[in-house]
């Protein structure tokens, strides 16, 4: 996914040469992924953060803790485990607004 945005050409350095993605593999940790994050959310040069699912679990609390429209945060597949429906928050809201008989 990363790949893709970055050959589209939205990657970007903020005025402290911070750039406005992270590449998370096998030796990144939590409290690294938790920190970048936080860092995303104070900055006014972002206004989407994309997370997979996956890593969104790992930082949940710090992810709950994030009540403001921007930046948005929006959860997406990863490759290494199934989406799972009952996760996504998008849904849930969406749902919150019909009534079963509604949904016919």
């Amino acid at each position: 996914m990363v790949t893709g945005l970055l050959l589209g050409g939205i990657d970007d350095l903020d005025k402290h040469h911070k750039p406005n993605f992270l590449v998370v593999g096998r030796e990144t940790s939590v409290a690294e992924i938790k920190e970048v994050f936080r860092s995303f959310l104070s900055r006014e040069d972002i206004s989407i953060i994309l997370i997979s699912q996956c890593l969104a679990d790992l930082i949940q609390h710090t992810m709950k803790a994030h009540h403001q429209p921007l930046p948005t945060v929006d959860k997406i597949p990863c490759k290494e485990h199934p989406y799972d429906l009952r996760k996504d928050s998008v849904l849930q809201h969406t749902r919150g607004l019909f009534a079963p008989k509604d949904l016919h």
